[in-house]
């Protein structure tokens, strides 16, 4: 989902998008979401158990750490995000991994053009492209999002090459 856009020329950014995962489900949520299917399983396997099929529960258990392993795979993975800045510099990229490393690169938006690439089933990619610069963006977004943000972005870049002056001589 893309955050904050913005157009501002006193603070040289000219355009921002702040891209994160989605994700539905809060830590709350997802804390009542594990003690549901928790319970669930204690009763569940609690009466198998008790009838003598004890290998049920274990499976059960490792079925509950396995689940939980996978929820707090999918929780670490929405601190990812994706940040897009345009300046009368350039675009600057800046990607946060879920461990918090964070890669920037700067691209000339001088020659840039942003293309969305259709691929059939799948949600189009979005394209930064100019002189041997090839760079996807915003690979967590949705394909509304994603239109969203291919619009926004070509018009950002469109205003940072065709500035409107404004003289007021000639008015």
């Amino acid at each position: 989902m893309t955050g904050m856009r913005r157009e501002a020329v006193g603070d040289e950014v000219l355009f921002e998008a702040v891209i994160v995962p989605h994700r539905s489900l809060s830590r709350v949520g997802l804390r009542c979401l594990l003690g549901v299917v928790l319970a669930g399983c204690v009763v569940s396997s609690s009466v198998f158990v008790l009838a003598g099929a004890w290998p049920v529960g274990v499976f059960t258990g490792a079925e509950l750490v396995l689940a939980g392993a996978l929820f707090r795979l999918h929780m670490r993975a929405a601190r990812a995000s994706e940040m897009l800045l345009l300046s009368p510099d350039g675009l600057r990229v800046v990607r946060t991994a879920p461990d918090g490393a964070m890669e920037s690169r700067r691209l000339p938006a001088d020659w840039m053009t942003v293309r969305l690439e259709e691929r059939p089933g799948r949600v189009p990619a979005l394209l930064l492209l100019g002189r041997g610069v090839r760079e996807e963006v915003g690979a967590a977004l949705g394909e509304d999002a994603k239109r969203d943000l291919a619009a926004a972005l070509a018009a950002a870049l469109h205003r940072r090459r065709n500035p409107v002056f404004d003289n007021p001589q000639l008015r």
